[in-house]
């Protein structure tokens, strides 16, 4: 199974790294392209990979092809090999915003053609992504596409508007929880934490609620008030929280970003 790359950047190098980590297939079986010299040296330096500066070259070889650029680049790109592409193969777009009508058009013709959103934490084997499929790929070709994202960390498979919930909520995630952290550390520095433990006691904290929570299966309130003990500390700070609006400030986010996601 030959697995080509459209763009080389960190998301792309994230799978590529999970799929050769986890065995998925060997290096001779991916290849990328990308335009900078930079990150074709980069790549192919820490991966192991052949990376040229021809997307022809890597779409007419590839059985299973992700197309990994930014929602703007995704034309150009697509013009640029939609005369090669092969009608056996499987189109992977990880392009938010970019529905399989308008990738069906931009190629002009019928294409197998699967939709994921992942996220940054793809990049530390963390990641949690969305996937949804047209009608001409077979459960066979959709495994193979499962199986590549589940290298990097869970996939759920969903109807394509929820692709762009998930876009949201689990790409726009990792920006909320930077700020949390930064939050909690500097409470913790105006008490006189020094910044680095600070940041490194906050940033655990997080991944190991986050942890709890996908390993216990409880429900989030559940292990909310796990912690509030009667008359104790954290249910105070609970109080301050609702107070301030936090919920709802959380959910006027992300519906503010899977409303930009739609008009891309």
């Amino acid at each position: 199974m030959n697995i080509g790359f459209i763009g080389a950047g960190n998301m792309a190098s994230a799978i590529i790294g999970g799929i050769l980590k986890n065995h998925v297939v060997e290096p001779a079986e991916v290849r990328a392209s990308d335009p900078s010299e930079a990150t074709r040296a980069k790549v192919s330096s820490e991966l192991g990979i052949e990376v040229v500066n021809d997307n022809a070259a890597v779409a007419a070889w590839a059985d299973i092809l992700v197309m990994a650029v930014k929602p703007f680049m995704l034309q150009a790109a697509i013009d640029s090999i939609t005369d090669v592409v092969r009608p056996e193969t499987t189109i992977v777009s990880i392009a938010a915003g970019k529905t399989r009508e308008w990738i069906g058009q931009a190629f002009g013709r019928e294409i197998k053609l699967v939709r994921v959103m992942p996220n940054t934490p793809a990049l530390v084997g963390e990641g949690a992504s969305g996937i949804c499929a047209n009608e001409r790929v077979s459960e066979e070709e959709l495994e193979q596409v499962l199986e590549i994202f589940r290298s990097v960390g869970t996939v759920e498979i969903l109807t394509e508007p929820m692709i762009d919930v998930i876009g949201a909520v689990a790409g726009s995630t990792p920006a909320y929880v930077a700020m949390f952290v930064e939050a909690l550390a500097d409470a913790a520095v105006a008490e006189g934490m020094p910044r680095a433990q600070a940041y490194k006691i906050a940033a655990q904290a997080v991944a190991g609620s986050g942890k709890l929570l996908v390993q216990t299966g409880k429900h989030p309130g559940e292990l909310k008030d796990m912690v509030c003990s009667p008359a104790g500390t954290t249910i105070e700070g609970v109080q301050i929280l609702e107070a301030r609006g936090m919920r709802a400030g959380v959910m006027e986010a992300i519906r503010a970003a899977i409303d930009k996601t739609r008009r891309l």
